[in-house]
């Protein structure tokens, strides 16, 4: 087997790691409510949180073993670069931002739809404990779901469209599959559309911190916005 094959499965095989990884850090929950004696039948918000953000970092140390080269490579590119990530990573989310709002619109005004169900569970976690649902959602959240949906997507995926098509669907059904609503997969739409335009900057900069930033300010942004 020459050199070049083996690092391509080496790569596969991290990637598909760490995808089954992410899928099953709700399992992570359960393992740790057992052991903080959470009774998930009657969990209240707060505790929720306190596990999200349990599994969270334990999901990140995982991730963090299996991608440590390439994430401290990709880190270096990225501050030595960082005008050029932020400036394009800045273009990028404006225009996913302008295809999301307009997609939001447009699907308020001609279905009975006001808001994705995803959307209201993060509403209503926030009161219970905005600190904990910021380090969930606008630190730990960017990370992981770049890392997992960006990052191992791209090394899967080396077509510069076929990577960005991928990084869309499969981003946007994420935010929409636990909805009973058939409705609400065309939120696929806008949520997709992040998907879709952080591969392209990622791809463009050549590290997965572009997207993460970006991710992390518009996440950030829309708690702020909650909360006020």
């Amino acid at each position: 087997m020459s050199d070049t094959l083996k690092e391509k499965i080496i790569y596969i095989v991290k990637a598909i790691s760490v995808i089954l990884l992410f899928f099953a850090s709700s399992y992570f929950k359960v393992f740790l409510a057992v052991i903080l004696r959470i009774d998930l039948k009657h969990i209240s918000d707060l505790n929720f949180l306190i596990l999200t953000v349990l599994s969270d970092i334990v999901l990140f140390f995982m991730f963090y073993f299996i991608y440590r080269k390439d994430l401290k490579r990709e880190l270096k590119r990225f501050k030595d670069n960082f005008a050029k990530c932020f400036d394009t990573g800045l273009k990028y989310w404006l225009i996913g931002l302008g295809i999301m709002m307009i997609s939001n619109i447009a699907i308020s005004l001609f279905t009975s739809l006001s808001n994705s169900t995803n959307e209201q569970n993060v509403q209503s976690l926030i009161p219970a404990s905005p600190i904990l649902m910021f380090i969930a959602a606008g630190i730990f959240a960017p990370i992981l779901e770049e890392i997992t949906f960006r990052k191992t997507f791209q090394t899967i995926f080396k077509n510069k469209w076929v990577f960005a098509i991928i990084s869309f669907l499969v981003f946007g059904y994420l935010h929409v599959m636990n909805s009973t609503n058939p409705l609400e997969l065309l939120y696929i739409v806008p949520y997709g559309a992040l998907g879709f335009v952080f591969a392209l900057a990622d791809y463009e900069t050549d590290t997965v911190f572009t997207s993460i930033m970006m991710h992390t300010i518009h996440n950030s942004i829309l708690i702020c916005l909650s909360l006020l």
